[in-house]
């Protein structure tokens, strides 16, 4: 009987990249990045997809490659723009590290991408993890990825809590060295799409008869408590123009970026505007926006150049729904 789980065990792995690869071909979601293996769209894709929603990635990311086709087109580009493009995708850090790598890639390597994860982490903003997935969909190097989904596919799969190198090792002894991106790829799809943190789909999972858990796995940490905060901003908008205040270059969050001015509360008894909903990391805020005359430091900016400065998420948000929405204006 020892031998015989042994021996199971021992071929698990060969039908697992069988039946996982089978059922990718087959079901993978149309999603454009997977339609090219040009390094410099994969780095792009892998880069947005960072701790964003897949369907929010999807328009920025033909309006991105729209707007900097090539590399050499995003190094030339002001950081300024290169922010506008990105604004509402937050973590502004990434595109900032976007532009930097892309410098260092058009003006010290002649455009060309490095072809191996090793190579590949030099390079500013990147990672162990978008190394490899760069490495392995765009030059077909034989390196495993491991994100959220890819592990909680493999601690199903093995019935064990894996965690640091034991989990990329585990992802390397899995990997399907004939097709290497695709199956990285399919990893994340399934679970993306299968496999998900609550309410698994294990009646139609490919790979459902190795699974060692069946979606159950005792988690090890709870996740984080979401702080709510309520803050107020003043919107003065004058003849197609909005004032609008830069955070300073020197604060961690967002320098540099635009956004509405941030006020005190008013009067008990009085109504805002507007009010939306908007999350950032571990924060629920609650934001009022006041149509009030505003002053001080600041700019008047056009409405017709929003598109062209880098605005925060959360400014973004605000003025498209007041600028328009009629029911918004002063």
């Amino acid at each position: 009987m020892a031998a015989f789980t042994k021996r199971r065990l021992r071929l698990q792995p060969e039908s697992f990249r069988h039946l996982l690869l089978l059922w990718y071909d087959g079901h993978a979601r149309e999603l454009p990045w997977r339609k090219t293996q040009d390094p410099y769209h994969v780095w792009v894709s892998e880069i947005m997809l960072q701790q964003t929603r897949v369907a929010a990635v999807v328009a920025h990311y033909h309006e991105f490659l729209r707007r900097f086709p090539t590399v050499h087109k995003l190094a030339a580009a002001r950081e300024s723009s290169v922010l506008a493009a990105w604004s509402g995708l937050g973590y502004y850090r990434r595109a900032r590290m976007l532009h930097a790598a892309a410098r260092v890639v058009s003006r010290e390597l002649g455009g060309e991408f490095p072809s191996t994860a090793e190579a590949l982490r030099v390079l500013p903003g990147i990672g162990r993890y978008t190394a490899a997935a760069i490495a392995s969909i765009a030059f077909n190097q034989p390196v495993a990825v491991v994100d959220g989904n890819v592990e909680r596919v493999l601690q199903r799969y093995s019935g064990k809590q894996l965690a640091g190198e034991h989990l990329w090792q585990t992802a390397e002894q899995i990997l399907d060295l004939s097709r290497p991106g695709d199956f990285n790829q399919a990893m994340m799809e399934l679970g993306a799409t299968l496999c998900t943190p609550r309410a698994p789909a294990c009646l139609v999972c490919p790979v459902r008869n190795l699974c060692r858990t069946h979606g159950e796995l005792p988690q090890s940490s709870r996740s984080a408590r979401q702080n709510k905060r309520e803050i107020h901003y003043g919107l003065d908008r004058r003849q197609g123009y909005v004032f609008l205040v830069q955070r300073p270059p020197n604060v961690s969050l967002m320098p540099g970026m635009w956004e509405l001015p941030e006020i005190p509360p008013p009067g008990d008894h009085a109504k805002p505007a507007l009010t939306v909903r908007h999350s950032i990391t571990v924060t629920d805020y609650t934001v009022h926006i006041w149509h009030q005359a505003m002053s001080g430091p600041g700019e008047w900016i056009k409405l017709s150049k929003l598109d062209r400065i880098p605005l925060t998420g959360l400014a973004r948000k605000v003025l498209r729904k007041a600028v328009l929405s009629p029911a918004n204006e002063p």
